[in-house]
């Protein structure tokens, strides 16, 4: 019982995930793309793509320093929002002509991505308890 407590609560190493790799590619992706935003949208689109962007991989590293699931699990569900969150903020740009068609779906699939991943490494936490 007291190794089974010990794996329960056993912090995880962050960097090793491939959702918290390939979500900090998608931060790098996103701050180049807005460079080419206007300069009128510093405070706004611009800024809420970088943060809900920056949101994901933060909150994943958050959540596994965490010592119980349910921690864990509440700042996973917190990436997951922001996922969304900056899907709906690409379709934004895309409607005000602020990206190309092609850019849209090179970015949604790599949010899809994201997603996908973040998805999975829920149902393993869910699978956990």
């Amino acid at each position: 019982m007291f190794v089974h407590i010990i794996h329960k609560y056993r912090k995880l190493d962050y960097k090793q995930l491939t959702v918290w790799k390939k979500s900090r590619e998608l931060v790098s992706i996103l701050y180049d793309m807005t460079k080419d935003f206007p300069e009128v949208e510093r405070f706004g689109l611009i800024g809420q793509i970088r943060r809900a962007a920056i949101s994901v991989p933060a909150n994943i590293a958050e959540g596994c320093g965490r010592k119980t699931n349910n921690d864990t699990m509440r700042f996973l569900f917190i990436a997951r929002g922001s996922i969304y969150e900056l899907e709906t903020h690409l379709y934004l740009a895309l409607d005000q002509a602020f990206i190309s068609s092609s850019q849209f779906n090179i970015t949604d699939n790599k949010v899809i991505e994201c997603r996908q991943l973040l998805s999975g490494f829920i149902r393993y936490f869910q699978n956990r308890e």
